[in-house]
């Protein structure tokens, strides 16, 4: 496993029409690419991951897994808007030598695709053989395979749709009111919207897993308890390790970005259409427990795309089961990839 940055000193223009004086890109590597350039596999990443996809997709990417660097080139880049080196909210203003934070301009996800195709061409990959996302990377995998069908050879997708749904910008838009009425926000400073981004995190987690999760884990064995419930001490936590590892103006823009994910969009708004123009190979995959991307959107992918295979997973873990499952997730894609 090797990290990388690559540093573009062209205008990259936006989506919106703003632009971006230079990006970074940072990414790994795992593996090598063979002569035929033929064993190129692309990790899109969700929400608050980061480039290094053996370690968050652990036992589906990784050493002795599926997606062993020992017999593919395998490549996962941080996402445009992100905080984990890529450029984002806390990344340099080259106009004004400060950190952009609430300057930073709105990203869509096809401005992300746009920056993984720059990364394509600086690493000379002429052909993907899988790409392959969950959740928010589903969605740069949908967008990349619509924008350059050439390119991308073999789809995986979990727990993702074709559009980002009302539920999901309901969501979202909880998200971001609580990081809002954190009266830091704004603030030109890293620490800005701390405590905005906690209680984010605890509206996410709620749709993340699921009532049968927090049952089963998170109820009190103690009934005669009237505070500090097991539930709320969880919650908290999870909040509290997200604050630690990531940044509020990421979080936000990132959210905002989820929104506007929708493969009609400048194509005619048709849904159907175009994902019935998406001719390669594509296995989907949803989670029976999932809350927040649900079973219906899979189905209806699966059902306009002309060369897709669905696979439904048991989990009780709802949305998290797509960074959870290994064991499913590696046989249902390696039983996939060895028909196709």
């Amino acid at each position: 496993m090797a990290r990388h940055i690559f540093n573009s000193d062209q205008a990259f223009i936006l989506e919106s029409g703003e632009k971006l004086p230079s990006v970074s890109i940072v990414y790994h590597t795992y593996g090598e690419l063979n002569a035929d350039k033929n064993n190129v596999i692309w990790v899109c990443h969700a929400l608050t991951a980061n480039a290094d996809a053996a370690d968050w997709w652990k036992g589906v990417v990784g050493d002795d897994t599926l997606i062993d660097p020992s017999r593919y080139f395998i490549v996962c880049a941080n996402i445009l808007g992100s905080c984990y080196g890529s450029t984002g909210p806390t990344s340099h203003n080259p106009a004004t030598g400060k950190p952009y934070y609430s300057d930073f301009p709105l990203v869509t996800i096809r401005d992300m695709v746009q920056a993984h195709r720059l990364l394509r061409r600086h690493l000379g990959i002429e052909a993907i053989y899988l790409l392959m996302g969950g959740s928010m990377g589903g969605y740069q995998a949908l967008e990349w395979s619509v924008m350059e069908p050439s390119v991308i050879q073999r789809l995986f997708l979990i727990a993702t749709s074709p559009s980002e749904s009302a539920w999901g910008v309901a969501v979202h838009t909880a998200q971001r009111l609580a990081i809002e009425a954190d009266d830091t926000w704004n603030h030109h400073s890293p620490e800005a919207g701390a405590r905005g981004l906690k209680a984010a995190r605890a509206i996410g987690m709620l749709t993340y897993r699921n009532y049968g999760t927090f049952q089963e884990r998170q109820t009190d064995p103690d009934p005669e308890k009237i505070d500090n419930f097991k539930a709320s001490s969880y919650i908290n936590y999870q909040g509290e390790k997200l604050v630690k590892r990531f940044n509020a103006y990421s979080y936000w823009l990132l959210t905002k970005s989820m929104d506007s994910h929708h493969l009609g969009r400048g194509r005619g708004g048709d849904l159907i259409s175009v994902l019935g123009a998406i001719r390669q190979p594509v296995l989907i995959m949803g989670i029976s427990s999932d809350i927040l991307c649900p079973l219906d959107e899979q189905r209806f992918m699966a059902e306009h795309m002309p060369d897709s295979t669905l696979v439904e997973i048991g989990s009780a873990y709802g949305h998290d089961g797509f960074i959870i499952e290994a064991r499913q997730i590696n046989k249902h894609l390696g039983e996939w990839l060895d028909k196709k």
